[in-house]
């Protein structure tokens, strides 16, 4: 398809006319403003005409940018009724659900979910990417994304679906040959397994009591580039490492693993669904994500 039918550009610059600034037009459509601004620049480039007059005090639209708003704004009316009407013949989700999500949450909450999901609709097919590496969503290679951790791109859409512990963890046998290991200052003398899909593997901020920080710089004795061979060598008693709480399972409740400074707590952090920038949500991505907050929810009440 063209850039010159590209919708989503309609779809920012009508929001800024109706909002009133490319500010508000973010908030309104849940996407960084820079995003917006550099869309409707875009448009502006191909169309080669002034839409939007911006001073350092307002903003208003030209004539031509009035007689475009207003042919927009019948477009994305129109195709608002078109998918109403639609949605309401197909309640049920249909095609194929594509979707991207890191290895280890993939692997252990968004494989379950993908079975019901299909059980309930047998009629849809799934195409997954279990991969820990930031896949773009731009280029609409996949419907959803599943990211685990502390956003950082603002282009696209996001929808919280829950939040997670770190702990850090230690083979049994490994943790009793240091009894003595009671603070993060201890923590950081370990053999470390040094995951680099993290951001920072060998950094971490223990807190305690809700006021008390310590910041530590930990050894690393092995280092690996996926969180499920960081998980096999901790389980080994090769050394230590943190992990969500979703993926220790039963470990800790076992005893296959025990966790290390239990009164010290590393920071928590999000699971999120996200997806490009758009009005509207297909019944196949909405279902998916509304089966994934049911998941979590369960999860975090611990049945």
């Amino acid at each position: 398809m063209s850039d010159l039918l590209n919708l989503n550009r309609l779809v920012f610059f009508t929001s800024v006319v109706e909002s009133g600034s490319f500010t508000a037009a973010a908030e309104r459509l849940g996407v960084a403003k820079a995003v917006i601004s550099h869309q409707v620049g875009k448009l502006e480039q191909e169309l080669g005409v002034t839409l939007l007059a911006r001073t350092t005090r307002r903003l208003h639209t030209t004539e031509e940018g009035r007689r475009f708003y207003d042919r927009c704004a019948l477009i994305l009316r129109e195709a608002e009724a078109a998918y109403g009407e639609m949605s309401h013949l197909t309640n049920e989700p249909s095609g194929t659900l594509t979707l991207t999500a890191p290895l280890d949450y993939g692997s252990t909450m968004v494989a379950p979910v993908i079975a019901a999901y299909l059980k309930q609709f047998p009629q849809m097919c799934v195409d997954i990417v279990f991969d820990d590496d930031i896949i773009d969503l731009v280029s609409g290679q996949f419907d959803l994304a599943i990211r685990v951790g502390w956003l950082t791109d603002t282009s696209n859409q996001a929808r919280r679906l829950g939040t997670f512990e770190q702990y850090l963890v230690a083979a049994p046998a490994l943790a009793l040959t240091f009894p003595q290991c009671s603070t993060p200052v201890d923590v950081g003398l370990l053999p470390w397994i040094e995951n680099a899909v993290l951001r920072h593997p060998l950094r971490w901020m223990f807190s305690r009591t809700g006021y008390e920080t310590e910041i530590i710089e930990a050894r690393s004795a092995i280092r690996t580039d996926k969180t499920p061979t960081a998980y096999a060598c901790v389980l080994a008693g090769a050394g230590v490492s943190v992990f969500p709480d979703y993926m220790l399972g039963d470990d800790i409740a076992t005893g296959r693993l025990v966790r290390l400074v239990p009164e010290w707590t590393l920071p928590p952090g999000g699971i999120h669904a996200v997806f490009p920038a758009a009005r509207f949500r297909p019944a196949k991505v909405q279902r998916f994500i509304e089966m994934m907050l049911a998941a979590e929810r369960k999860r975090a009440s611990g049945l």
